[in-house]
């Protein structure tokens, strides 16, 4: 029951309703942003969103030091979790336990090799809902090696969520014209005041109206 009430105060239901629904199982979206604006929190966010609804998320990261994005998680749960006044550690660990952390090198990194390692944890029995790729350098990745992602999305109805830098606030300026066409959602943070929440892209729309940001404190999707 508690962690249904943690779904119900989920920031992304802010999300989903300003999407009708948000991104689908078997699509990809895209958080863009400047560095240190808060893609990182966005993109826990979703993942733990995908916890609290009971199923099984991979976040896949470069940072070596695994407890760093432990951080990130627990921080995020603390805050959704006053909204329901708990933040017991049993109900945590029960969130929790369904999430697994990939670490890549930067150096040997690529989308098609993210792919097969999440091929093999199907194949060993791990039936995922969720996948979350941070930092992402959309300067090396071609269009045939995202195509091998949005391929995996579909065939497993997992949702995918990545995250790259971006200086600017245009879909030309977050996203290259070869590999927008393959991403079902584009959003990028843009720093106005507070730190809104633009929907660059949603399938075949573009540049819809948002009412939503990132809280100053917690960084928390809310609506303004």
């Amino acid at each position: 029951m508690a962690k249904q009430e943690l779904y119900d105060k989920s920031p992304i239901r802010a999300f989903d309703k300003a999407t009708n629904g948000g991104l689908k199982a078997g699509e990809i979206g895209l958080v863009t942003a400047k560095k240190g604006m808060g893609k990182t929190s966005v993109l826990v966010q979703f993942g733990m969103d995908t916890l609290l609804n009971g199923s099984h998320m991979i976040h896949v990261s470069f940072d070596q030091q695994s407890a760093n994005i432990i951080t990130w998680y627990d921080g995020i749960f603390t805050e959704i979790a006053k909204k329901i006044n708990s933040n017991s550690d049993e109900l945590k660990a029960d969130v929790m336990r369904s999430r697994t952390i990939l670490n890549f090198n930067q150096e040997n990194f690529t989308l098609p090799r993210v792919v097969n390692t999440l091929n093999a944890l199907a194949a060993g029995g791990i039936k995922v809902a969720g996948v979350v790729i941070d930092g992402v350098d959309l300067k090396q990745v071609s269009a045939e090696d995202l195509q091998t992602v949005s391929s995996y999305a579909k065939a497993t109805n997992v949702k995918v969520w990545m995250a790259a830098t971006a200086e600017g606030n245009k879909i030309e300026d977050c996203v290259p014209a070869t590999l927008e066409p393959l991403f079902d959602a584009v959003l990028n943070l843009e720093q106005n005041g507070s730190i809104n929440l633009n929907i660059l892209k949603l399938r075949d729309k573009k540049n819809i109206k948002s009412t939503m940001k990132l809280d100053s404190k917690s960084l928390l999707i809310l609506e303004k």
